[in-house]
């Protein structure tokens, strides 16, 4: 087993492992870090306005030359239905008072900031761009390719993964369910579920199913899960929650104590935050909104009616109102800078290898 390969050579990078894009964690520090330490850096840019994807693309390159990505989420064709945003609102408006909080005003304009965001990147010079929660149009992936820009997609499933290689996607990153924060899915199983299929089970059956190079995710934290990825026959893993509590981490004192307190049972998947299921520690406004859970407006609607309330909480020091997006090894996360967790990664597989 060798650490350079297809993903490595096309990437541009040392070593196969890729810091996740958790948007609202990442900042230009990490992602310079990871880059500049053989990985590759990526910028989560989700939640960004196009001036703060611009200043953040700008001081990762001040900070690295280096190939690094950015992370995009594909915009989704949810409906806004006034009578959900009612009901909804009418449940999130005891946590409103007592934070002291007004109604908030929903925009949808994803599909505008999305478009615009991939407009900067050309412009940019970014050598990388990852989509989560979708496929982006066949034209934006002709121009994105016409730049000499690499494209990762996300897959939960099998037929995910095949459906971003024949879009030309040039990898695809298979996310398990132990994977921490959103959920990639954009196709439902049974009963309107979203695949949970495990990162042991799912990356060999990705593997044999598509051509291009597989990225093994969810659950990985240290040198012994990149090894297994790559003996499952990834070329390469993403990490997200072991870079979430690194000193460069963008996560509050909060959030990362929050993780390293929790233990493996403590994740759940809920979708009461965002209207997306997502990995995160069980706590009350989980318990509180789940018993609502079928009239949970879609996403990105119900990330904003929640958006305030969750980060006036965190705020306030308190956990029970806020989201903390974790996978299920948090056992595995250490406080350390990102230099270092890199540096044990690789010489730890090195050694294994």
């Amino acid at each position: 087993m060798k650490l350079t390969n297809d993903v490595t050579e096309k990437l541009g990078i040392r070593y196969p492992i890729i810091q996740a894009g958790m948007a609202g964690s990442t900042t230009p520090e990490l992602v310079a870090t990871v880059s500049n330490s053989g990985g590759l850096g990526t910028i989560g840019a989700g939640y960004f306005t196009t001036d703060k994807l611009d200043q953040e693309i700008t001081h990762v390159q001040e900070l690295t030359d280096l190939p690094f990505a950015v992370n995009l989420f594909v915009p989704s064709d949810k409906l806004y239905l006034p009578e959900k945003v009612e009901k909804m609102n009418a449940w999130l408006r005891p946590y409103r008072r007592a934070l002291n909080l007004e109604e908030p005003t929903v925009n949808i304009s994803e599909e505008e900031q999305f478009n615009t965001a991939i407009e900067l990147l050309i412009e940019k010079n970014v050598p990388i761009v990852s989509f989560t929660f979708g496929i982006p149009d066949g034209a934006i992936i002709d121009k994105l390719k016409q730049n000499h820009m690499k494209l990762i997609g996300t897959a939960t499933s099998v037929e995910e993964a095949i459906a971003n290689e024949q879009a030309g996607m040039d990898m695809v990153i298979a996310q398990g369910s132990e994977a921490g924060g959103h959920r990639g899915s954009f196709t439902y199983v049974a009963g309107d579920q979203v695949p949970l299929v495990g990162t042991m089970s799912l990356v060999p059956q990705i593997v044999d199913a598509v051509n291009i190079p597989v990225i093994a995710a969810g659950g990985i934290m240290d040198a012994r899960g990149l090894i297994a990825s790559m003996v499952l026959g990834a070329k390469g893993a993403q990490l997200g929650t072991a870079f979430l509590t690194t000193e460069e981490s963008g996560a509050s004192t909060l959030y990362k104590n929050a993780i390293q307190e929790s233990k493996e049972t403590d994740t759940v998947v809920t979708k009461v935050f965002s209207g997306k299921p997502a990995r995160g520690i069980d706590n009350d406004f989980i318990h509180n909104m789940n018993r609502y859970d079928d009239d949970i407006p879609d996403y990105p609607i119900q990330n904003q009616l929640t958006n305030a309330i969750r980060k006036a909480s965190a705020q306030n020091g308190d956990t029970k109102w806020t989201h903390l997006w974790s996978g299920q090894s948090p056992r595995l996360a250490r406080a350390v800078s990102a230099s270092t967790l890199m540096q044990q990664i690789i010489r730890h597989t090195e050694t294994l290898i």
